[in-house]
């Protein structure tokens, strides 16, 4: 069927292995933190690199409505042997970019300061993939390795940017379902339908002027 053909294309996910770092694209999203912090403890990577400034389309930073914080009970789901019940509010409360509301919550998750690397300027996921390839070259680090760690139903154009920046590295998509959307589900709801289309349309236009950009 048809819905197979686009799940199958949005939904990428692989099972986590070693890796040389953790990328997280910009999101406000907590529950890719909340993953991405998982896999840190696991001890899948040495480094995570959350990227973000805000949203292009909102121009400033917009968080969460639910007051930063995540029930108990979707937190052990995502994130196992959580170190706190609830996102703080302490950290929250200053953020002026994505990252560092995403840091905020690695941290509070057990990531210690050393092992984050972060990007600020970033206001879509394409910046979030050229920026972060400018860190890890400045930072002389060469990866081999990496997980990519997004919304589930953001797995495809992520994977398609951070790949092109990163032509040589292996990627290895571990995402976090969030806002209800799952590669089961997706094609149930108005807000699936709308997202995971939504997507579709965005890999073939962004995608388009990106190569087209590149051969100018």
């Amino acid at each position: 069927m048809f819905y197979d053909a686009i799940t199958d294309f949005i939904f990428v996910e692989d099972e986590p292995e070693k890796a040389d770092i953790i990328f997280i694209p910009g999101s406000i999203c907590p529950e890719l933190a909340l993953h991405a912090a998982k896999l840190y403890r696991e001890g899948y990577a040495p480094y995570i690199m959350p990227s973000g400034k805000y949203s292009i389309l909102k121009g400033h930073l917009e968080l969460p409505e639910s007051g930063n914080t995540i029930p108990s009970a979707d937190r052990q789901a995502v994130s196992g042997n959580s170190f706190l019940n609830t996102v703080s509010m302490d950290y929250t409360a200053e953020c002026s970019t994505e990252c560092d509301y995403l840091c905020g919550i690695l941290k509070a998750e057990g990531v210690p300061e050393q092992a984050i690397l972060r990007e600020t300027e970033a206001t879509f996921t394409w910046e979030n993939a050229i920026y972060s390839r400018r860190i890890t070259d400045a930072a002389h680090l060469t990866i081999r390795k990496a997980i990519l760690c997004c919304k589930a139903y953001h797995a495809r154009r992520s994977l398609m940017y951070y790949q092109q920046q990163f032509p040589d590295t292996r990627f290895l998509v571990c995402p976090a379902a969030v806002d209800g959307i799952s590669r089961l589900e997706w094609h149930k709801t108005r807000t699936g339908i709308d997202k995971v289309l939504g997507e579709i349309e965005r890999c073939g236009t962004q995608f388009h002027e990106i190569l087209a950009d590149l051969l100018s």
